[in-house]
């Protein structure tokens, strides 16, 4: 292949594969969803630590679902898991977590909420693990992860994680008046509209991965 298509192909794949990344991790991440719970949580905060810990929090989430990214696929390999299977699980990962989001379910469970009022740094636990980046996140990364064979559907993939991030930080910096204008019906509302089109995505990877076993 010469330079020139290289080239071209590169820059088809990385904007397709950052995008597809994005859009497949938004609704699942759900940052617009997440901050009721920060500002609860950092209700006592100066202005400066909870800038801080939101940008912490973003890189965070960031270096999580990068490290899926490269190396979810060896604990494949490692416990013998295949791409259906992981499809499956992680469909019906998402599922609990859409469906906690349609029933207005906690997304953090009550010792977790706990243990975050006494700690000083919430960034990494409870916040980026498991708020932003759970299960759900992860599973979707290294399904998306296992189709990907060249070096610039990487890069795609880190820049759309690292928009996701980005989009956390400053989602928890400057969310709290939205939020508190929009009020709580109307978050509520909207967090139900992310976790139905959630939904159809855990439906979506739990019938590809039935579709992989009968091909």
């Amino acid at each position: 292949m010469t330079s020139a298509h290289a080239l071209g192909h590169f820059l088809r794949t990385l904007p397709a594969s950052a995008l597809a990344t994005f859009l497949a991790l938004f609704p699942i991440v759900d940052p617009f969803g997440g901050i009721p719970i920060f500002f609860s949580m950092t209700s006592g905060w100066t202005p400066q630590d909870r800038s801080r810990t939101a940008y912490k929090t973003g890189m965070w989430v960031f270096v999580i679902l990068v490290a899926f990214l490269f190396f979810g696929r060896f604990v494949l390999y490692f416990f013998g898991i295949s791409l259906p299977v992981l499809k499956i699980a992680g469909g019906l990962i998402v599922a609990n977590t859409a469906w906690g989001m349609v029933t207005s379910t906690a997304r953090i469970s009550p010792a977790e909420s706990h243990e975050a009022e006494s700690k000083e740094d919430i960034s990494l636990t409870p916040l980026a693990m498991p708020l932003m980046s759970g299960p759900g996140a992860i599973g979707v990364v290294m399904a998306l992860a296992a189709h990907v064979d060249n070096w610039s559907a990487y890069v795609g993939m880190v820049i759309g994680i690292a928009a996701i991030a980005l989009s956390v930080a400053l989602f928890f910096c400057m969310g709290g008046p939205l939020v508190r204008r929009l009020g709580p019906g109307a978050v509520g509302a909207i967090n139900k509209i992310f976790g139905f089109l959630i939904l159809a995505i855990a439906v979506q990877l739990v019938w590809n991965g039935i579709a992989d076993f009968k091909s």
